[in-house]
């Protein structure tokens, strides 16, 4: 995808052949910056104050951090002090524990000598293998699209809501929940995005809106609660969001509100999906309610929030009440029951261990 007409991936190896250059996606939408990552305690501080952030994308910069890791030392010591506290960043995204397990069992086959090389070529692998699996999702989810904007009659637009950030800032290219988005706008579907503003952190404010509007694409910034007015009104013609963990059950943990989206669309009889690669699946989790860990961030991201002022300058400013407590959970459950589909890189399943198992029979053997 691009920024300012260049393409650009979210996470990339630097010049030097070691750092690994990020996207300051705590800057956006009001500056595009890079930081390089130069130890794998400043990728566990990256995924922890989400410079970086999104499922995929913590998976991705959780390798790189082994992989430097091993550039400064390749013991067995500090390769598991360095897994312990990259797992520890942020519980709730299933994809940064799958990440750093794959790596981990790789490099404890080999000699402490050849880890640094094995560490930086399979992050590298898990990164376009991401690619290659969103791309995939994308096409699923096209179908999707395609099957009911033709069913309504071809209408002159076609709305779609989403909830947090999904896209390509969320993973390498492309995204999950914003992969079919995409594709759909490329194939000449007059796609029109309603963005959840996201609160508190406002990904869909300042990271969804920012790269839709990037690549061209239709949308408008909502406040989380136009949701179900909208879709009373029959502004909505199907919901998709993504997931940073879904149990084998098929219940699906996402940013906080999202199941609130998906009552109203319920309710209202609007398809409601959710786009996933198969690192999201946790298949030793049955109830996602009361199995999945909820992450309980700093109230200051929900006391505080920054913009720009007319003169251009960036300001961040206390919204709360001097003395009032905030409680700030990063995420809530969706039940399956309330899940339309779940599209990912092997085709769309009901939400339902009997779906995913058809997509993923290798399962059943675990």
């Amino acid at each position: 995808m691009k920024i300012y007409g260049k393409s650009m991936r979210t996470i990339w190896v630097a010049d030097d052949s070691w750092g690994v250059e990020i996207i300051d996606q705590t800057k956006l939408p009001f500056e595009v910056t890079t930081r390089t990552l130069r130890s794998w305690q400043e990728a566990a501080t990256a995924i922890r104050d989400m410079v970086v952030r999104g499922a995929p994308l913590i998976g991705a910069t959780g390798a790189y951090g082994l992989a430097l890791a091993m550039r400064e030392d390749s013991s067995n010591e500090n390769l598991e002090r360095a897994y312990t506290a990259l797992l520890a960043t942020r519980p709730t995204a299933v994809n940064l524990r799958w990440g750093l397990d794959d790596l981990k069992g790789r490099l404890l086959k080999v000699a402490p000598s050849e880890r640094m090389g094995l560490a930086y070529r399979r992050a590298a692998e898990i990164c376009d293998e991401d690619v290659e699996t969103c791309k995939a999702i994308g096409r699923h989810g096209l179908a999707i699209i395609r099957e009911l904007w033709e069913k309504k009659g071809k209408p002159p637009r076609f709305n779609v809501l989403t909830h947090c950030n999904a896209g390509w800032l969320a993973c390498i290219d492309w995204g999950t929940a914003l992969a079919p988005i995409y594709m759909a706008f490329e194939a000449g579907i007059p796609i029109h995005v309603w963005v959840d503003e996201t609160r508190p952190r406002n990904q869909g404010a300042s990271l969804t809106a920012f790269e839709l509007g990037q690549h061209g694409v239709d949308h408008t910034v909502i406040a989380d609660n136009q949701g179900g007015h909208l879709m009373q009104h029959g502004l909505v013609d199907m919901a998709i969001v993504g997931t940073d963990r879904t149990t084998a059950t098929g219940d699906v943990c996402n940013k906080i509100g999202t199941y609130l989206k998906a009552l109203a669309a319920h309710d209202n009889g609007v398809p409601f999906y959710v786009g996933l690669p198969f690192t999201t699946i946790d298949w030793t989790l049955e109830d996602g309610i009361r199995q999945i860990p909820i992450e309980e961030r700093d109230a200051r991201e929900l006391s505080h929030i920054t913009g720009r002022t007319a003169d251009g300058r960036l300001e961040t400013v206390d919204i709360l009440p001097k003395g009032s407590p905030a409680l700030n959970y990063g995420f809530d459950v969706t039940p399956a029951r309330l899940v339309t589909g779940l599209i990912t890189e092997r085709g769309v399943a009901d939400a339902s261990r009997e779906g995913l198992l058809k997509l993923y029979p290798e399962q059943t053997a675990k």
